[in-house]
């Protein structure tokens, strides 16, 4: 939204607070928003202004400021100097990760607030931009020192303004700070290619490209096709081959809509043959093909579409070694595939409690193949090398294991039917409750898991989950996966690929922030002064 008024509007930075107080007005009017949020609105546009300017700047010549209110206060060892915080790497809050990264492409960093100190470094001639995180109150009051100066600055906001204990969406800063002209794709709309990717799985586009429907059969498995889902494997193909492209804004062959329609056929394919071998009945709110079909017909449209995949990569423009390297890819990830779901059946047939390893284990096996056929398809089809290859699997793993964990924490949800809970596939929560209860609690979890007569309700174990701090173990394994995809792309030298890989994590886990704290004190602090009306 801010990205598309700036590339219309195109104003030109340093704004003035006037300047700045009319884009955002211009910007809450367009889009009806509230006018409570002209302050974070401002914020925004300020730094969409200067992005292109942080970009051209060398790492090295980067300022990147923190808040010391990002510690954990009660807790923290870090001594302070003249210049702010002095990190003990202790682990306990978020500092020693952004600062480690920062430091490691060169930015000089400081954790430390003070307009004056921000001026000292801009004097010094040393610092050409700067990344700051701060509360909307501070960014409102270092905003004309920045003006002056003209300096490009782009500002993260923290969650919440109340100056202790904060947080902050740690993905928008690694994607600021990581900025560079070198990525060709740092200015690609991310949500444009996926719409894009969306519309080759309408019918009409599959026809065009897997032929016209002949049979009921080819139908079954063209509405298959077109059916819901969130599209994410061939959109990461497709963004695989664009980040290794010299010109990452160039049309798309149709070869490269062949790719990632295989890639979808896969995934399509392994959904149906898991419906069946779970017994679901419902998939995007509708019948499972083998609910409605039977299961013969169910298997067999699922194996076509196996067949087309094939197919499709076997008839794309690729070069031979090319082509023979993405049909290895494929088929490996089948396997995998196949072996983690073998996994599964042979201990629903047994059900037992697992342990947290054992059942990453089995996201590792069934989720992440997906992924990484998907992203090494698209890497290979580009013609990446061995290295590409290596950094891809790794960080597919990661982002595989992440995936499902969020899925298992979506299931704890209030609002989710109880089935979304039943033992019926291994589960991280019930794994991770199983290991931290003990006694009669323990024993609960594992007849719950077991299935036996005298099972507790899906009640009962969302109390225990609740009480174990279970959704909150799955949240901290959950980043633990989406740092370690991170930290697999640090072999990569080519800055696109490396860039864009980074902020697909950033879209794929999307983080929605509900009250801003602004908002919380204008609706509760009756009495307060109005807030502050402009901040840049």
């Amino acid at each position: 939204l801010i990205a598309a008024y700036v590339e219309r509007a195109r104003p030109v930075p340093p704004l003035s607070l006037e300047e700045l107080r009319r884009h955002a007005d211009a910007v809450i009017a367009q889009h009806a928003l509230d006018p409570l949020y002209r302050d974070y609105v401002a914020v925004l546009l300020n730094s969409e202004v200067w992005r292109d300017s942080l970009a051209a700047v060398p790492y090295e010549r980067r300022l990147l400021l923190l808040p010391k209110c990002l510690r954990v206060e009660d807790r923290c060892p870090a001594p302070f100097d003249d210049f702010g915080l002095l990190c003990k790497q202790c682990g306990l809050c978020t500092i020693q990760e952004m600062q480690e990264e920062a430091e490691r492409l060169g930015y000089a960093v400081l954790v430390a607030e003070g307009s004056a100190l921000v001026m000292a470094m801009i004097q010094t001639g040393r610092i050409d931009a700067i990344v700051g995180v701060s509360c909307l109150s501070v960014l409102e009051k270092a905003f004309p020192y920045m003006e002056a100066a003209a300096i490009p600055g782009v500002a993260i906001p923290l969650l919440q303004d109340d100056c202790h204990d904060t947080n902050v969406d740690l993905d928008w800063i690694w994607e600021v700070i990581h900025l560079t002209r070198d990525d060709k794709t740092y200015r690609m709309d991310l949500d444009a290619l996926r719409a894009e990717v969306d519309r080759w799985f309408s019918p009409e586009s599959l026809a065009a490209i897997l032929g016209s429907p002949e049979s009921q059969t080819q139908q079954l498995a063209l509405d298959w096709l077109a059916k819901g889902g969130k599209r994410w494997r061939p959109f990461l193909a497709v963004c695989a081959y664009k980040a290794l492209q010299a010109d990452p804004e160039a049309p798309l062959p149709d070869d490269l809509k062949r790719v990632a329609i295989a890639v979808e056929c896969f995934h399509k394919a392994s959904l149906i043959h898991d419906d069946i071998e779970d017994a679901d009945e419902l998939r995007y709110a509708e019948p499972t093909l083998h609910a409605s079909h039977g299961v013969p017909v169910a298997l067999n449209v699922g194996d076509l579409l196996l067949g087309e995949g094939y197919r499709l990569i076997g008839e794309c423009g690729a070069s031979p070694e090319n082509k023979a390297q993405m049909l290895r890819i494929a088929a490996a990830g089948h396997r995998t595939l196949c072996l983690g779901q073998g996994a599964e059946l042979c201990w629903a047939r047994e059900p037992k409690p697992l342990s947290s390893l054992e059942v990453l284990e089995i996201f590792r096996r069934k989720t992440a193949p997906a992924f990484e056929v998907a992203l090494r398809l698209g890497a290979a089809y580009a013609g990446a090398d061995a290295l590409v290859a290596e950094v891809l699997t790794r960080y597919s793993e990661a982002l595989g294991i992440a995936y499902q964990i969020r899925d298992d924490v979506s299931d704890l949800a209030p609002d989710e039917a109880p089935d979304d809970l039943h033992a019926s596939r291994p589960s991280l929560p019930l794994a991770l409750l199983h290991e931290r209860a003990k006694g009669p609690e323990r024993a609960e979890v594992a007849e719950f898991w077991r299935r036996g007569r005298s099972r507790p309700s899906v009640d009962r174990i969302r109390e225990l989950l609740a009480e174990h701090g279970i959704e909150e173990r799955c949240r901290g394994l959950l980043e633990s996966y989406k740092e370690e995809a991170v930290r697999s792309l640090l072999p990569l030298r080519n800055a696109s690929l490396k860039g864009l890989l980074r902020r697909v994590i950033s879209k794929v886990f999307t983080i929605e922030v509900k009250g801003w704290c602004s908002e919380f004190e204008a609706r509760n602090a009756a009495g307060r002064e109005a807030l502050p009306q402009a901040v840049g």
